[in-house]
């Protein structure tokens, strides 16, 4: 075969071959637009904890804060989001009963959903079964590692019961994922003082 003609069937071959890889460019972009809700959520927070760590305003902190935790707050079921917030009116209400009754059964239907067990884990908190609590914040943990929130009030628990150096790590645990949380740079910098002067 002339080089001539070796050159026009691999032209040829090419134009042939392009329609295919189009395809395959296309399903690669129909498979990233098909993201789960969750999927979506994921990379919502991914992004905004990472503007967390970089310096800021105190309000913009606080704004990106406040998208985490709208974020936090849905589950893929419409069901489960009406639930825990009535499970947290009832809570606000200092209604502690149905408060439990309602995030128990979120939690035995969803038990993947991190805030559930974390708005229970609060209540525990509140009504001082802090063993419960612990227990609750290491499921939220379980399911997101990043939960400033349940961080912070492992350390609340810790301090409340005396446990003073578990609570500074605790403290300074949620502080590295969040550092801009001012009550618990207050709470780390009155443990510092005060294990120094044990």
């Amino acid at each position: 075969m002339t080089h001539p003609k070796i050159l026009a069937l691999v032209v040829g071959l090419s134009v042939l071959a392009q329609p295919a890889f189009a395809k395959e460019g296309d399903d690669a972009g129909a498979a990233a637009e098909k993201l789960t809700p969750l999927q979506l959520r994921e990379e919502s927070l991914d992004v905004l904890f990472a503007k967390l760590q970089q310096p800021t305003s105190e309000k913009a902190a606080r704004d990106v804060e406040q998208k985490i935790w709208t974020l936090w707050s849905q589950s893929d079921s419409p069901t489960a989001d009406v639930l825990l917030g009535q499970a947290v009116a009832a809570m606000d209400a200092r209604d502690s009963a149905s408060s439990f009754a309602i995030l128990d059964r979120v939690i035995a239907s969803y038990p993947n959903y991190a805030e559930a067990w974390n708005k229970r884990a609060t209540l525990n908190f509140v009504v001082g079964k802090y063993k419960a609590s612990l227990n609750d914040i290491e499921k939220v943990l379980d399911l997101e590692p990043r939960h400033f929130g349940a961080l912070a009030g492992r350390g609340m628990i810790y301090n409340a019961q005396e446990e003073w150096g578990l609570a500074l790590d605790a403290y300074r645990d949620a502080l590295a994922v969040n550092p801009n949380m001012p009550s618990v740079k207050s709470a780390i910098k009155e443990l510092e003082k005060r294990l120094q002067d044990i």
